[in-house]
């Protein structure tokens, strides 16, 4: 108060009612009191000293106690919705219809880039929420360098036009065959942005990524939108010919084999990959077969395995440069242990293919992906493709730079100029991209054949 005086309010430890204490920092307060108690009706007013301990106290620190709010031990506790009150109404109802935050919430809101490329869709949003949005948009597809994703690496093929992509026949055959017999695809899994244009293909040339041994994986790459686990539920042994037959019944001339991680398994699933590639080749010898593998954490008589069951391709991806495996692959996987892989593979048979893939846009520099396309010539590998990385949710690594159109013709310029027999690179390439194109099919044709001729002579 002005004047001099000091009011405190506060709540005795006994049971008995709230006091108020008025004290002057001079001298006794005597002759405001009737006025101050006539005021405040029954609330009992004690004169002080501020020469009392208890006055020294409250001159000092009264205006500061006062402030305070009552403790949350002090408070009476909050009372039940009465039965019938609108609270309970609308509980009732959210109970019965069962609602999600979607349901309230646009999907598009901080989802990040729509599937099919388009802008955020901000419908129904009022203005801030519109904003924030968009800043939770932008800060999933803001790059470490601040570029924003630029229309070319945004996602195209099945969701850009999916009324007419469900529609065709390639399509609709190859989900269908999958969905029939349960089986797993990459496509499906890791967001492939190509799914459309694979899987909807012209006649031959649609292809599908089968995903062996389940959808758990047991690393945890940081760039990887499949789901992971120590112990991943056990395989299906029954999968290897479920796979067969789906992938005869579509007629394709070329597929690809892959799969989680297994390092549960005492061979890393090699024998599974094996026998599903053997019972391919039984019902249908003509069907060529690519199998995107492990590192089997550098077993070589696993990668033996795999090579003598009759595949055409074999593929493991080493995924970036030397310097950054560590950021971007699972501490369990390496540079060295992939290259001793793949290496191992072509020495094993002649006319085996072997191909890897590098991602883009995660750190990298010129030479040390030069060096690694050295690196892969050496050992053997005669196929490499090149892509954008994108970031699948908040939880994985961002996306270092978005690599401009004119970087993808380069680094293929410099793959055919190093040796490599074919090199696929643009933004949205993904390691199995248009894997059955038709060079690759001839080449593996052509390699066939001089193995055989060779044999015979």
């Amino acid at each position: 108060f002005a004047g001099g005086l000091c009011f405190n309010v506060y709540k005795p430890r006994n049971k008995g009612v709230s006091c108020a204490m008025l004290s002057r920092t001079s001298s006794v307060l005597t002759g405001g009191v009737p006025a101050l108690r006539k005021a405040l009706g029954t609330v009992r007013i004690t004169p002080l000293s501020h020469t009392s301990a208890e006055g020294r106290r409250l001159c000092s620190g009264g205006a500061r106690q006062f402030s305070q709010p009552a403790k949350l031990h002090d408070r009476e506790p909050a009372e039940a919705p009465k039965p019938g009150s609108r609270l309970q109404e609308l509980r009732a109802t959210l109970a019965e219809e069962q609602r999600t935050v979607d349901d309230f919430v646009p999907a598009a809101a901080g989802r990040g880039l729509q599937p099919d490329g388009r802008s955020l869709d901000t419908a129904g949003l009022s203005e801030e929420a519109a904003v924030a949005a968009k800043t939770r948009d932008e800060e999933l597809n803001r790059s470490v360098l601040g570029q924003l994703k630029p229309d070319y690496a945004k996602a195209d093929g099945s969701f850009k036009h999916l009324r007419s992509i469900v529609k065709d026949p390639e399509f609709r055959k190859v989900k269908d065959a999958l969905r029939g017999l349960n089986l797993v695809t990459v496509c499906e899994e890791a967001k492939c942005p190509n799914i459309g244009e694979c899987w909807g293909g012209k006649s031959g040339t649609a292809t599908a990524t089968i995903m062996l041994m389940g959808d758990t994986c047991t690393r945890g790459c940081k760039f990887c939108h499949i789901k992971t686990a120590k112990a991943p539920p056990p395989v299906d042994a029954g999968e290897p010919r479920k796979v067969a037959e789906a992938i005869t019944k579509w007629g394709l001339d070329y597929v690809v084999l892959t799969s989680v991680d297994r390092d549960d398994m005492e061979d890393g699933g090699a024998g599974h990959f094996a026998e599903t590639i053997q019972t391919l080749k039984i019902l249908d010898p003509t069907i060529r077969v690519e199998a995107l593998v492990s590192d089997f954490q550098g077993n070589t008589d696993c990668v033996r395995t795999v090579v003598e069951s009759g595949l055409d391709v074999y593929a493991h991806n080493i995924e970036t440069v030397e310097r950054l495996q560590g950021k971007v692959r699972d501490l369990r996987a390496g540079y060295r242990q992939s290259l001793t892989t793949l290496e191992h593979a072509r020495s094993l048979r002649s006319d085996l293919v072997t191909k890897s893939s590098i991602m883009l846009g995660v750190g990298e520099k010129d030479e040390e992906v030069m060096q690694a396309l050295r690196d892969l010539r050496t050992a053997g590998v005669e196929i490499v493709t090149f892509g954008q990385y994108l970031r699948p949710t908040r939880k994985h690594m961002r996306v270092y730079e978005y690599v401009e159109l004119d970087k993808y013709e380069y680094w293929r310029k410099q793959g055919e100029a190093m040796g490599f027999a074919y090199v696929a690179s643009a933004p949205l390439v993904r390691s199995s991209y248009k894997a059955g194109e038709f060079f690759i099919n001839a080449m593996i044709t052509e390699r066939r054949a001089a193995a055989e001729k060779q044999m015979h002579a």
